[in-house]
């Protein structure tokens, strides 16, 4: 068996890959329906509802309890590893989010009451975090995606 075949019968990945998707997608189509607009950055963006992180390690942690059981070492690490990455997820890069924008609110300023041009060669990315609905939404998509990929794949 090739390493690709290899990859594509791994359930675990194809299931925290499939949580990614659809969280970008839903992001997208969430994203375009509040500003009444379509931005395709968004499918590959952080940032937004509901967090693609939280939905990837929820589904990967989940589908691993599902497989080798929810008292596993495989779940330990896995649900361990969520954790992390959503705690993350709405702390720090929630905070580097607000930073970004404030620094950003303020070159423009700057950029405005001065006669030089001080205005920075790219805006800092100011989605980067998450509030904690998005990656609760996050998680709950995480956790149906992992039971529709054990239970219809």
């Amino acid at each position: 068996m090739t390493i690709v075949e290899e990859l594509l019968r791994n359930r675990i990945l194809i299931t925290g890959v499939a949580g990614w998707t659809l969280a970008q997608v839903l992001k997208t189509i969430i994203f375009a329906l509040i500003n009444k607009r379509l931005d395709l950055r968004r499918l590959t963006g952080d940032g937004g509802m509901p967090s693609s992180h939280s939905a990837t390690v929820t589904s990967l942690a989940v589908m691993t309890g599902l497989l080798y059981g929810f008292d596993s070492v495989y779940f330990a690490i896995a649900a361990i590893l969520a954790i992390i990455v959503m705690h993350d997820a709405m702390g720090v890069r929630l905070e580097t989010g607000k930073q970004a924008q404030v620094i950003n609110e303020m070159f423009e300023l700057l950029d405005r009451l001065t006669v030089e041009d001080l205005s920075m060669d790219v805006k800092l990315k100011e989605f980067v975090g998450h509030t904690p609905m998005q990656v609760v939404a996050g998680c709950v998509l995480g956790i149906i995606v992992a039971f529709c990929s054990y239970n219809f794949f």
